[in-house]
């Protein structure tokens, strides 16, 4: 090895434990440049142009050496920094009271192909855990992407250590159904590479929308989404998820807005879940759920098409002021920097912010302070996008263990 390759390995050498850390600062987004890469890093510029290479040697990002100077602009540009759009991909999987959906998400967050969701949700979790693997296994197929895992995000709390679904509430499942286990199977047995992992849907969405949507640059990031049925929440604490001791943290659903309200799934009365949900809107609209498209599509598009029918805006009204409420009570407890509503929720922030946001402020202290800045998720599919977050993980941590590669010889 001549003195220039023992220089460049010398360098990457060092470099080795930073590999992990300027993947994920291409992946979010935060280094679009090697200037900036080295910056984030704290390393040498010549360090940082190894590391860069040794991603790009793993068919992770790609550098552009010979960019366009901007506008105006003195001297020579620094190299760009983008994930490479075909790279290796993660299966996701998503199920949720109205069917089934699988797609390939790519570094950055970035959806490659999808597959059309089913419709019905049998009460068998393996069947139904199958078929969505089946369906994730021919994209790939199609494809010919290389698989660095999967990740599933299932409608209910997952507790851990155990991967089971404590409480799927929407679905025919069983309480307890061992979720991850079952999924792990089913990616080994149609020959996926790569470990499954299982999380509860808003909690990945919660994940996927700090790292690329929403919620990015938020150090106490509040989520709370309604999606087909039912309402979930999750709090992500300086990058990472909050999930409490057992996995069970952020229930929010089953916080109670209306103590005279209707009877929950929970056992309990007036919670979020039951109140601000898209069977209430429709039922405070006057309107009979129709079995054509779901319960979250019909919904919306009776907010988008009839917002001055007078049930609609009295519903529109009503579960504000219940979601207002909810999010005034999780202001106080949780302080968060940000708040960022998903599914029906969004849609209601949209009809009405100010009226939401008077809500939260009213009934909150540090809402009177100041407020609370309430954002509408950005992403779509953001659910996928953060199961596909928990595949990514291991290579984000360490990119060369994760995909089974020693350092390129220069």
């Amino acid at each position: 090895m001549n003195g220039k390759a023992t220089t460049t390995r010398t360098r990457l050498d060092r470099g080795r434990g930073a590999l992990g850390p300027a993947l994920e600062l291409v992946h979010t987004g935060r280094a679009p440049t090697r200037a900036v890469l080295t910056a984030e890093l704290g390393v040498t510029r010549a360090t940082a142009g190894a590391v860069a290479a040794e991603l790009e040697a793993l068919g992770l990002i790609r550098v552009d050496s010979n960019p366009g100077a901007a506008a105006g602009s003195q001297g020579r540009p620094s190299h760009r920094l983008a994930v490479d759009e075909k790279g290796p991909v993660a299966l996701a999987a998503q199920v949720h009271a109205d069917g089934f959906r699988a797609a390939l998400v790519g570094l950055g967050g970035t959806i490659v192909a999808t597959a059309p969701g089913c419709v019905t949700v049998s009460a068998d979790p393996a069947q139904v855990l199958g078929a969505v693997v089946d369906a994730g296994a021919a994209l790939l197929r199609e494809t010919g992407r290389r698989c660095v895992g999967a990740g599933l995000a299932a409608p209910s709390a997952v507790a851990e250590p155990e991967g089971t679904a404590l409480n799927p509430l929407h679905l025919a499942w069983p309480a307890g159904a061992p979720v991850r286990e079952i999924f792990a199977e089913r990616v080994r047995a149609a020959g996926i590479e790569g470990p499954a992992f299982t999380g509860n849907d808003v909690n990945l969405a919660a994940l996927a929308e700090h790292r690329h949507g929403a919620g990015r640059g938020a150090r106490d990031l509040l989520c709370v989404a309604t999606g087909h049925r039912g309402v979930g929440g999750a709090l992500v604490l300086d990058g990472r998820l909050h999930t409490g001791s057992a996995g069970l943290a952020l229930e929010v659903g089953h916080l109670t807005v209306n103590p005279e309200g209707r009877p929950c799934h929970c056992g309990g009365r007036g919670c979020l879940d039951v109140e601000t949900d898209p069977l209430a809107f429709l039922t405070v609209a006057g309107k009979d759920p129709g079995p054509e498209v779901s319960l979250l599509q019909q919904a919306r598009d009776l907010l988008r098409t009839s917002p001055d029918d007078p049930g609609v805006r009295a519903a529109t009204e009503e579960l504000i002021d219940r979601l207002g409420l909810g999010l005034a009570g999780l202001v106080n407890i949780l302080n968060p920097d940000r708040i960022i509503l998903g599914g029906l929720h969004r849609e209601l922030l949209h009809a009405d912010p100010e009226r939401l946001r008077a809500v939260v402020a009213d009934r909150s202290l540090w809402g009177r302070s100041g407020g609370v800045p309430i954002l509408p998720c950005t992403l779509d599919h953001n659910s996928l996008v953060g199961a596909a977050e928990l595949a990514w993980q291991p290579v984000l941590d360490d990119p060369l263990t994760a995909l089974g590669r020693e350092p390129a010889t220069p």
